[in-house]
């Protein structure tokens, strides 16, 4: 920070500082005033602690909702997950599973093995070839999990043309490795890094919907707090003094933006963040996928089985369905697409995005595909306040890069995100923890 804005801030919280120069040795949260950036879970799970902690806690949010990436509609009778559609790992250690039964909310298990998947001749495959499939799943998912050191900067494209090139030829394995692991990581093979795509950590249990909405489990985070939405946070001012947050002065401040965000330096802070923070942000990988919910008047598939999987070029064009039909009345069928594909996807109009997606489905089904009654759709990568949908470990980047938010800067600024805790990235209950992590370091000051 240069001599003219250290003065401005002097002054702006001077009267601040003299306030709470008595306080500041007091416990825990008492006596602190910190300012949460983004009212995702992150940030609600900062706020919500450090308040609890007896913290004065104001949270700035640029939508006009809370949730960031939990964001949940329900007009189409069913709830629709724009985000976070999955409780992963719904074990009683999992905070978010303990969040959900705090509300007593219903839980769904969708089965994998449930599927249905139609080959390049719009057939459904044999016995045989979905043995094939998980075969050759387990094969690569053990090469890249036990000699992870091995494969260095390399992606997992780069390592399947070393170890297993016929996958990248068959189309079976093409939608295996899309649908399977470019919607797991949200990213394509080319550019996810071999070594650390699976070096997470996960909690146990088989993964599940929550058929009331996602968005319930907010509830216990969001009581009490002071929350401001259509509030975009684009300037951070912090010092010896404090620090300075549009227009609002506080001796903390927890940044839960979006790791798309930072990579587009949405938010200006000053004095710039630390070599290793700014390494960190350009070397994480930021993916998206893309969601289209069609429903229709009547159901023209099987409305017992969970999953529909169809091989498509390019890949990750509306290759997984998931049938609503499983968990709810509605007749809706959920269309992803992944990878490279899925930017594609977001980009598009809504009308072109619903024809592109019945052009595959008509593909297998034919004329028993009618005009959806109604359309909801993900464009996250396009989204100016989340430019994309979650990290990824990129090829050439490395675990310390997550691990580089872990350290507050100039004791002033703390980081969360799903983006800042590698054991849970990508997650909701990853964002969680790092969320609750900033701010018991913030209570332990």
């Amino acid at each position: 920070m240069d001599f003219t804005r250290r003065a401005v801030l002097k002054a702006a919280i001077a009267s601040f500082v003299t306030s709470i120069s008595g306080q500041a040795t007091a416990r825990g949260g008492q006596g602190k005033k910190v300012i949460v950036i983004g009212a995702g879970i992150a940030g609600l799970a900062a706020a919500h602690t450090l308040r609890s902690l007896g913290a004065e806690v104001i949270v700035f949010e640029a939508e006009s909702y809370i949730g960031g990436r939990i964001r949940t509609d329900h007009s189409m009778g069913a709830p629709f997950e724009y985000g976070a559609g999955w409780i992963h790992g719904p074990s009683r250690a999992n905070p978010v599973k303990k969040l959900a039964m705090q509300v007593d909310a219903p839980t769904f298990i969708t089965d994998d093995d449930s599927l249905e998947l139609q080959n390049m001749q719009r057939q459904p495959v044999n016995e045989a070839d979905y043995q094939w499939i998980d075969d050759q799943y387990e094969a690569l998912l053990r090469k890249l999990e036990q000699q992870g050191r091995r494969w260095g900067d390399r992606s997992i494209y780069q390592v399947i043309q070393d170890v297993a090139p016929v996958l990248l030829n068959d189309p079976r394995a093409q939608w295996m490795l899309s649908a399977f692991i470019e919607f797991d990581l949200g990213a394509g093979i080319e550019e996810i890094s071999a070594a650390h795509a699976f070096a997470d950590d996960k909690y146990r249990g088989e993964d599940v919907i929550l058929p009331k909405g996602y968005d319930g489990i907010l509830t216990p985070l969001v009581e009490g707090l002071d929350i401001r939405l259509n509030t975009p946070v684009s300037r951070v001012f912090y010092g010896d003094e404090g620090v300075l947050v549009e227009g609002e002065h506080a001796d903390y401040a927890v940044c839960t933006a979006s790791l798309g965000v930072l990579k587009a330096g949405n938010i200006l802070f000053d004095p710039p963040l630390p070599d290793a923070m700014r390494n960190a942000i350009e070397g994480i990988g930021f993916g998206t996928v893309t969601k289209i919910a069609l429903k229709f008047e009547r159901a023209f598939w099987d409305v017992h089985t969970q999953y529909f999987g169809i091989m498509t070029e390019p890949k990750g064009r509306w290759n997984y369905w998931i049938n609503y039909r499983t968990f709810s009345e509605e007749n809706i069928l959920l269309g992803l697409s992944f990878g490279h594909y899925a930017p594609v996807a977001d980009a598009m109009s809504k009308p072109a995005m619903t024809a592109d997606a019945l052009e595959v489905l008509r593909s297998v089904w034919g004329r028993a595909v009618e005009r959806p009654s109604a359309v909801l759709a993900t464009h996250w990568s396009q989204e100016p306040n989340f430019r994309g949908a979650y990290s990824y470990p990129q090829a050439g980047g490395t675990i310390a890069q997550y691990e580089s938010f872990e350290s507050p800067v100039a004791g002033r600024i703390f980081m969360a995100g799903e983006h800042t805790i590698f054991k849970y990235h990508s997650t909701t209950h990853g964002a969680l923890m790092s969320g609750e992590r900033a701010a018991k370091k913030i209570a332990s000051l």
